[in-house]
């Protein structure tokens, strides 16, 4: 979408969606990009998956659905699906078992993961991030509809694929798809956050989480990255955006 049309965008969509009923989170899935999305849903344990945990999105469309207070849980697209009448295919990345709806399964790195938690036994406040952790396959934001006191952007709004280190580059048909993550690509403790590096204290960020961080400032781009990428937030509509346009 041309960035001189966003705003009133933006304006539609706070004006034609209703707000949700009490209890609830309304999530507004929009695909800016110029092909299809298949959004993936993953309930955290003891939560349920919307939308029995994925389906399409065309380019240009937006879907809507609402997830009850406390929820937790982490969306993510993914890109290149084919899947028949009966909704078994493949994905090329972001694939959760080789079906349409994933249905308790997380998709398979690399992905750009958006996690939310809305509220918790000690605290109202919504948190919610981006996360590089298991990768990068496409550009991603989230945002509450109306803003509020605290609230911020949480995205990776920049095609890391166009950038990605040559070792850490997935190629599908010839073509990039996606970007791992250092954790993924050379699967040591060091990378991954885990054995004698397996703490806020003794993980800290790499070369490589350094290059990701400076393109992607909102985003998580290694495990113990909070200070800078978690957002805090109380609001009932939030907007996530396959491909939003650059701040």
């Amino acid at each position: 979408m041309p960035a001189s049309s966003s705003h009133l965008f933006f304006l539609f969509i706070s004006l034609s969606i209703p707000l949700s009923f009490a209890g609830e989170i309304q999530l507004i899935l929009v695909n800016n990009c110029q092909h299809s999305v298949w959004p993936g849903i993953l309930g955290s344990t003891g939560n349920p998956s919307p939308e029995d945990g994925g389906f399409h999105l065309g380019a240009s469309e937006e879907a809507v659905f609402a997830v009850p207070t406390g929820w937790s849980g982490r969306i993510w697209g993914r890109k290149g699906c084919s899947f028949d009448e009966q909704g078994k295919g493949s994905c090329d990345t972001g694939d959760c078992g080789g079906i349409l709806h994933c249905k308790g399964m997380s998709g398979a790195p690399p992905t750009t993961v958006v996690e939310m938690t809305f509220g918790t036994t000690v605290s109202p406040l919504h948190y919610y991030d981006v996360s590089l952790v298991d990768g990068f396959n496409l550009p991603v934001s989230m945002s509450p509809v109306g803003g509020g006191i605290g609230c911020g952007v949480a995205g990776c709004e920049v095609d890391l694929n166009a950038c990605c280190p040559s070792r850490f580059v997935v190629v599908k048909r010839g073509k990039v798809v996606g970007c791992q993550s250092a954790c993924l690509a050379l699967q040591t403790d060091k990378y991954c956050c885990t054995g004698d590096y397996g703490s806020p204290k003794s993980c800290k960020p790499t070369l490589f989480s350094h290059l990701f961080k400076s393109i992607c400032p909102r985003a998580y781009s290694f495990a113990y990255d909070d200070s800078s990428s978690l957002n805090k937030c109380r609001a009932s509509r939030y907007l996530l955006t396959f491909c939003p346009a650059p701040r």
